[in-house]
């Protein structure tokens, strides 16, 4: 969607340092001796911001357990507060990553790390008993402006690196970034069990000098790259290929688990064994446990997809996902705290596993396309250009809805707790998703007979 154009027109520039006036990173001369160090640069920078964006998208997360009985909220209540950081992320996605090409990357950079503090501020001065549930929600809704981070993020570093590095580029970038849930998690846990539950407002005062530091750095050390473009019409293509809406529900159900269990964890298990975790600092030591694991192995998933195939690797994994949910959904029945950790924290790494391998899929896809495309028409640049305009559009349409997922997770909790008092339906909506998602990847990528496209 975002791809670049040549140009010879410079690019605003960093204070201290001349302006980009030529970027070929495909040029091996160019990279080599000009290209590799700015983008690495830039990766550093982008990495770092990303992951305070993603914290304070996922602050919910924490300090859902330092509200105690003083706020008047009941566990429903709080599940909703969990659930519309999740909603306004996944909407801002596509908006934000069309500004890196419209505003610039380092521009957009620092023009979102201050957007934080809109939330991030006002949490640090209002969080405390007699607060209102009206503004909790607003202030809630508000972190959602982290989430549109990943996006940008990603469509800016995609443009610095060659075809044959972005792959790890964007890997780091995405792991970097995710890794602000854990983080978050545990700053929240160094509060409760140093300050205690009554100041809640901590955990988003740390982040104000991050903020603050990740919009410097955006000033001082990211660029603009030159003759980057939003491809006209290329959203509109993307929409009405069947593909991207398979590749959507399959983002769902790996980025949508991650982040939406990453939100929620803390508050499930205290509800579910309120016995063994009867105060939030008993909760807290274990919530960061999971999206740690689900950030860390993320590469795993594109590594595997680049040996045995995208489309066999998230097969396994949604049947890996159903068996995880499985097992909490039994451990829960049978009370085995065990048993329900080690199926929840299954389905971190699956979700994370899932993720590297569903973003492998989607060029893969455009890729075996061109390839088709090409032998038929013999025009192969025409061919490749077509592939990459899709494949960039297609990620960021399965990026915003699969965001979305972390809404329906929380959602499915509050609901199941507010009919029948426990989590069971949650659990048994979670299996049927993943039963829907392995079944469409076998039926659209895998089933014999089937004209597949070659390596996906």
């Amino acid at each position: 969607m975002t791809t670049l154009a040549p140009s010879t027109t410079p690019a605003p520039v960093a204070a201290g340092r001349p302006p980009i006036t030529d970027w070929r990173p495909e040029d091996p001369d160019f990279w080599a001796g000009t290209g590799a160090p700015i983008a690495r640069r830039n990766l550093y920078v982008s990495i770092f911001a990303e992951h305070v964006g993603f914290s304070v998208w996922s602050l919910w997360s924490v300090l859902v357990l330092f509200l105690g009985p003083e706020y008047g909220i009941d566990p429903a209540g709080k599940f909703l507060l969990t659930a519309v950081p999740a909603a306004l992320g996944a909407v801002l996605r596509l908006p934000y990553t069309l500004a890196v090409a419209r505003f610039g990357g380092r521009n957009w950079t620092v023009v979102s790390a201050l957007l934080l503090l809109v939330p991030a501020v006002p949490m640090t001065l209002l969080i405390e008993p007699g607060v209102s549930y009206a503004t909790l929600m607003v202030l809630a809704c508000l972190t959602g402006v982290g989430g549109g981070n990943f996006a940008s993020s990603m469509a800016n570093i995609n443009l610095f690196f060659p075809d044959r590095l972005k792959g790890r580029a964007l890997g780091l970038n995405a792991g970097g970034g995710n890794l602000g849930v854990p983080a978050v998690q545990l700053v929240g846990l160094a509060v409760l069990a140093t300050a205690g539950a009554a100041y809640p407002r901590l955990v988003p005062g740390v982040y104000l000098p991050l903020i603050v530091l990740a919009a410097l750095l955006g000033a001082r050390r990211l660029d603009n790259v030159p003759g980057a473009r939003n491809e006209p019409g290329a959203l509109r293509a993307a929409a009405r290929d069947p593909h991207t809406w398979v590749m959507s529900l399959l983002y769902v159900g790996t980025f949508g688990s991650f982040i939406g269990f990453g939100f929620a964890f803390g508050q499930v298990l205290q509800l579910q064994f309120h016995d063994r975790f009867p105060t939030p600092v008993d909760a807290a030591w274990l919530t960061f446990l999971g999206p740690l694991i689900g950030s860390l192995v993320r590469p795993l998933g594109g590594q595997l997809a680049d040996r045995v195939g995208g489309a066999r690797v998230t097969f396994w994994n949604f049947v890996a996902m159903a068996a995880g949910a499985a097992l909490v959904l039994s451990a829960a029945r049978d009370r085995s705290f065990p048993l329900y950790l080690a199926g929840f924290l299954a389905l971190f790494v699956f979700s994370g596993i899932g993720n590297g391998s569903t973003y492998k899929m989607i060029p893969a896809i455009f890729r075996a396309r061109a390839a088709a495309e090409t032998a038929l028409t013999g025009d192969r640049e025409a061919a490749q250009r077509r592939a990459r305009r899709l494949s960039g559009a297609l990620i960021g349409i399965a990026g915003a809805v699969g965001a979305s997922g972390g809404v329906l997770v929380n959602v499915a909790f509050r609901q199941s707790f507010l009919a029948t008092g426990n989590a069971d339906a949650a659990y048994l909506g979670f299996i049927g998703w993943y039963a829907l998602c392995f079944g469409l990847t076998w039926a659209v990528y895998l089933r014999p007979g089937r004209r597949k496209l070659s390596g996906v």
